[in-house]
């Protein structure tokens, strides 16, 4: 009986490592919404990093988090690097690609409480009378990687910290406070 379990659980163990060894290495994920504020306030909030705490979904995770830029004020070069909890990490942030009102690119280095790269992608396009904003990230999974995300469904948690961000954003911008702050 015992030799039984134990190649049952063997064989559940190589099947689980063949599903995740197939698993595709490249990920994206991406969220959409629409914001009724000018395409100008909404990319404000996004090209500078000193905004991030007012919208970012992992700002409210560890208020207590150390936080410092370096760089330029907003704008391609700005840096944003964060020590933080068990939630948020260590990690740094690079705004790699601004285009006014447009296009913002962010390298994404997180440190603690892993180590790994990812790209994030802001795109800002009128839509009506609205500002649509598409929120991306993108990057590449080691074998240990696509096990946790296909074990903790790693997509999903990134698509919804993408969404309750954006969310966050669309009240900033919407209340008023975009303006205020530029």
């Amino acid at each position: 009986m015992l030799k039984k379990i134990l190649i049952a659980l063997a064989a559940s163990i190589g099947i689980f490592l063949i599903v995740v060894a197939m698993q595709p290495a490249d990920f994206r994920v991406e969220r959409t919404t629409n914001i009724a504020a000018p395409q100008a306030d909404v990319f404000a909030q996004v090209n500078d990093f000193h905004k991030w705490d007012a919208w970012s979904p992992w700002a409210k995770l560890d208020p207590e988090a150390k936080v410092t830029f370096d760089g330029p004020e907003s704008g391609q070069g700005t840096v944003m690097t964060w020590a933080g909890n068990d939630k948020v990490g260590d990690g740094k942030m690079t705004l790699t690609e601004s285009h006014p009102n447009d296009l913002v690119k962010i390298k994404v280095d997180f440190v603690k409480p892993f180590e790994g790269t990812a790209n994030s992608g802001f795109a800002f396009r009128p839509e009506d009378e609205q500002t649509a904003v598409t929120w991306s990230m993108e990057g590449h999974h080691n074998f240990i990687e696509k096990a946790f995300c296909l074990v903790m469904n790693g997509k999903k948690m990134i698509g919804d910290d993408l969404e309750k961000g954006l969310a966050q954003l669309k009240t900033v911008a919407e209340s008023g406070k975009a303006a205020s702050n530029n």
